[in-house]
């Protein structure tokens, strides 16, 4: 009723305004000049615009001017009269400089307030004096007492429903006092050019950006940063329009960009070194600056404070979640507004029970690292795995520790007694093919958490601290699922110490020393794999919780992995098994040869026979350049 109320009141005002410009105009064409103040009342939107945008009376006039001729037919025959001529029934510069007191030049300027907020603009020919000057269709909208986000923006910056912020699960009293530093700055500041960015450096970005939103009055609007335009004019063009909505409506901008690619980084960078307002960036791939920062740390929702937020979502549902909803609060650290989300979802279908909610949560929580690893589908279980006891044994005690990990550290308070941090670790040591991977992908099923498997290869960077960098996105990333996290080649980082001759090999050793800390400080579970154990460093081993040897198979072991290579539903024509165990393969290539035998064998639309294992054989040892052992294979026909 109030916008309606307002709306009404703007119109009667702008009415009663346009009477009196219309016979001001009226009398000074008919030589009969007058003050133009003393007809007109500013409309209550326009005193609001102008006050905003810190418009001077002239500039104010003019706009109004300009606007007339659209909002009021009587104004276009006033401008057609004015310069005598039918055809031109608009507003130029010229005929306003003639028409309205206390004329300002510099008003039509580019860097002039008008055209700088893009309020108005000349178009057509003529120039700068006799172009015709139109007014911003957002613009003249809200001067007529319409109020509204301008469209335009809408594909880089999007509203955040502030709705829920009361409920958002951060630390309110550390999160008041940082907002009172950055209020404090952002208003010592001489212009908001100079306002630095507030950096989020530790903490839920969009938990916090609400509430600093709503601590301040403003409203909040995030923007991804991915598709900002290329040309630096378009770009400054956006800069200007964002600018002129953050004053009119009271915003503050939250950025938190993901997958950023260099390019797109610098654009996002420059952008923001040269935008005006109140700004605020989190997240670890937030781009590089040279404007001022005021740097913030807010610690995030714990495991209690995530549980009262599901509860309080899921409200009579909780009971369908079967008593396992603190499980899930202390393994995916969720934000306010997606357990939210997936409450709603998780109410709407309860029938998939807890371990629909659970996959669910895993989905929303892999999101940050998908573009940093790469997913493995885990399907394998126990059953697939043939190896010594020694190793299945550490890897069901492994299991049992990451499943355990909450009741053991928080309820019954090891956590205090721990002089490292929480995380728990293990290194996969043995050749290839022998089953690192797929001890990783039983151990991912048996859990039921995402498995990721990030080339140390590649994050390592011949640049001094990128290697940490990289490092730090992937764990950062990680730690909204606690996914597991395979490590392949950990030679690539973890070579014997190097003594220190330069301060590259001191940069090495420290890259080590990170991602070891990284690891102890993670909350879920890191695993490490190398084909040489012995080339890692015994002191770096030492500071690994679990190292399981994956020997090469021998021929029992060789037997049992190919009694499982072969699918129930798959044909096999009178197999020996006996047979196929003496040659020395590790169970990844007698995988490879028993899906490779199934191919030939469908493609001449045959079963399984030794005949298709040995031609699998003989492309398997080609690819590995080796020779293929007559005395082992000659009787597979």
């Amino acid at each position: 009723m109030s916008q309606r109320r307002d709306f009404a009141d703007n119109r009667r005002v702008l009415t009663q305004a346009l009477d009196a410009f219309a016979a001001y105009l009226t009398a000074r064409l008919a030589g009969e000049p007058a003050p133009l103040g003393a007809y007109l009342e500013t409309p209550p939107a326009l005193a609001l615009l102008s006050e905003q945008l810190g418009l001077s009376r002239f500039e104010q006039d003019l706009l109004l001017l300009a606007a007339a001729v659209d909002l009021d037919p009587r104004f276009r025959d006033l401008m057609a009269q004015a310069q005598g001529d039918v055809n031109q029934p608009w507003l130029s510069f010229e005929l306003a400089l003639r028409l309205l007191p206390e004329p300002e030049w510099s008003a039509i300027t580019p860097i002039g307030r008008l055209r700088r907020w893009q309020l108005l603009e000349p178009f057509g020919s003529g120039g700068a004096l006799q172009a015709r000057l139109v007014v911003d269709e957002i613009i003249l909208h809200r001067i007529a007492g319409l109020s509204f986000p301008d469209p335009r923006l809408e594909p880089w910056f999007r509203q955040e429903n502030l709705a829920d912020a009361e409920s958002v699960a951060v630390d309110r009293q550390q999160a008041r006092a940082s907002i009172l530093e950055i209020a404090a700055q952002w208003q010592a500041a001489p212009s908001l050019a100079l306002a630095p960015i507030a950096r989020l450096v530790e903490g839920d970005g969009e938990g916090y950006a609400q509430v600093l939103a709503t601590e301040l009055g403003l409203k909040l609007y995030r923007m991804a940063g991915h598709d900002l335009p290329v040309g630096h004019v378009e770009r400054e063009q956006l800069a200007h329009l964002w600018e002129r909505e953050a004053l009119l409506h009271g915003v503050l901008l939250w950025s938190q960009p993901q997958d950023l690619n260099a390019e797109q980084a610098q654009r996002l960078g420059d952008f923001f070194d040269h935008l005006q307002g109140l700004i605020l960036l989190s997240g670890d791939s937030a781009p590089a600056l040279r404007r001022r920062q005021c740097r913030v740390s807010v610690q995030g929702s714990d495991a209690s404070a995530r549980l009262e937020l599901w509860q309080q979502h899921l409200g009579e549902s909780v009971s369908g979640v079967n008593g396992r909803l603190g499980l899930l609060a202390e393994q995916f650290q969720l934000n306010n507004s997606t357990i939210l989300h997936l409450a709603e979802a998780f109410k709407a279908r309860p029938k998939g029970g807890v371990e629909h909610l659970w996959q669910a949560c895993r989905e929303e929580a892999r999101r940050g690292l998908e573009h940093l690893a790469e997913r493995v589908d885990a399907r394998a279980d126990w059953d697939d795995l043939v190896l010594p006891d020694a190793a299945l044994t550490s890897l069901h005690t492994l299991a049992a520790q990451v499943r355990q990990r909450t009741r053991v550290y928080r309820d019954w308070g090891f956590a205090e007694r721990s002089d490292r941090g929480l995380g728990i670790s293990a290194l996969f040591a043995g050749g290839s093919g022998t089953g690192k991977t797929l001890a990783a992908e039983v151990l991912a099923h048996e859990l039921q958490l995402d498995l990721y498997r990030i080339d140390l290869a590649a994050l390592v960077s011949k640049y001094i601290g990128e290697t940490e960098k990289n490092l730090s996105r992937v764990f950062a990333a990680a730690e909204s699922s606690g996914a597991i996290l395979l490590f392949d080649e950990a030679d690539a980082l973890f070579g014997k110490r190097s003594e220190v001759r330069d301060s590259h090999d001191r940069y090495a050793n420290l890259e080590v020393s990170y991602l070891l800390q990284r690891i102890e400080t993670y909350r879920g579970l890191a695993i490490l794999t190398t084909n040489l154990k012995q080339a890692i460093d015994p002191a770096f081993q030492r500071r690994i919780r679990f190292i399981v040897q994956f020997p090469f198979p021998d021929m029992e072991a060789r037997s049992a992995i190919w009694q499982r290579a072969f699918p129930p539903d798959a044909p096999c024509n009178a197999l020996d098994i006996g047979k196929l165990a003496r040659l020395s393969l590790s169970g990844g290539h007698i995988r490879n040869l028993a899906l490779n035998a199934a191919f030939l064998a469908a493609d001449k639309d045959m079963a399984i026979g030794m005949q298709h294992l040995r031609a699998a054989a003989e492309s398997e040892f080609a690819k590995l350049e080796k020779p293929l052992p007559a005395a082992e294979v000659g009787d597979w026909t």
